[in-house]
């Protein structure tokens, strides 16, 4: 599931949906432009081995599309050593959503509910929050199920996180991440289980204890990460970056008094708290 165009072909056959658009690489400008015409403009031009928005470029008419790819396929050269491409249908407005799941490698697997990361900074991800203030109870248990199934059926192993895309009421898989994330606190806060030591135990060959009727949702929780960037070009800045301290007497979950700044190196840092604010979306990440 690690490389994005099998791991789409995987998600169509165990019935997960899909953002519209290549079942595969595309292998010349020629093949893109006709499958570009067929899924309609606008169209977003994908690495097969991308993250964190490179190698991702979005055309809005066909004339767009050449340097879109030409540039995408260097990009993608440079970052990951790979310039394999495919197109998707370019959502404007979604939310991006992402499942929790856990899963035994003998054929158990479960959800722990979603975390909205629909507030962006060029492709990266600033604001996390359990649950989506986007979904209800009757559209969690849904696609939470789908994707739980569809793990138990691969016999996955460990935790993961399958992202997607979610605009009117609809879902499309846009990756899926087999690893634990530094956002995982957030589903933590919310259901009180610990993933990392669920990990350790199933990596160690233990049957999944947890059955999905165990798992209960309760409060909100956020997380943020805080940027460092030069406020002159909008590029991170090592010798602007700084660690952000607690404050004494500031108790976690609560808002700080005052921040102090000390001139460090980059971190990311987390904190929850209660909420009802709403992201801006971001699209197809």
């Amino acid at each position: 599931m690690g490389d994005k165009i099998e791991a789409k072909r995987t998600a169509k056959k165990l019935g997960i949906p899909v953002v519209p658009g290549s079942d595969g690489g595309v292998s010349s400008d020629q093949e893109a432009i006709s499958l570009a015409h067929t899924i309609g403009f606008p169209v977003l031009v994908k690495a097969a081995a991308g993250g964190g928005g490179r190698g991702m470029k979005v055309a809005h008419v066909p004339e767009e599309l050449a340097p879109a790819l030409a540039t995408a396929r260097a990009e993608a050269k440079a970052a990951f050593g790979d310039d394999a491409l495919y197109l998707e249908k370019f959502l404007a407005r979604p939310r991006h959503i992402e499942i929790q799941v856990l899963g035994d490698g003998q054929g158990h697997a479960i959800h722990l509910g979603e975390r909205d990361c629909s507030l962006q900074r060029r492709y990266q991800k600033i604001w996390e929050e359990g649950p989506s203030p986007a979904l209800n109870a009757a559209a969690r248990d849904a696609i939470g199920e789908t994707v739980a199934k569809a793990m138990r059926e691969l016999k996955y192993l460990g935790v993961g996180t399958v992202e997607f895309l979610y605009e009117d009421g609809k879902f499309y898989f846009i990756e899926m991440n087999t690893r634990i994330q530094v956002e995982h606190p957030v589903t933590e806060e919310i259901t009180d289980i610990d993933l990392v030591l669920e990990q350790i135990r199933v990596a160690a060959g233990s049957q999944l204890e947890l059955a999905q009727r165990d798992v209960k949702f309760h409060g909100h929780a956020i997380e943020c990460r805080i940027n460092a960037e030069n406020p002159v070009s909008f590029r991170p800045s090592p010798e602007r970056s700084c660690t952000i301290t607690r404050p004494a007497g500031w108790a976690c979950g609560s808002i700080p008094p005052s921040i102090t700044a000390i001139r460090s190196r980059p971190i990311t840092t987390r904190s929850s708290a209660s909420s009802s604010s709403t992201a801006r979306p971001a699209a197809n990440a």
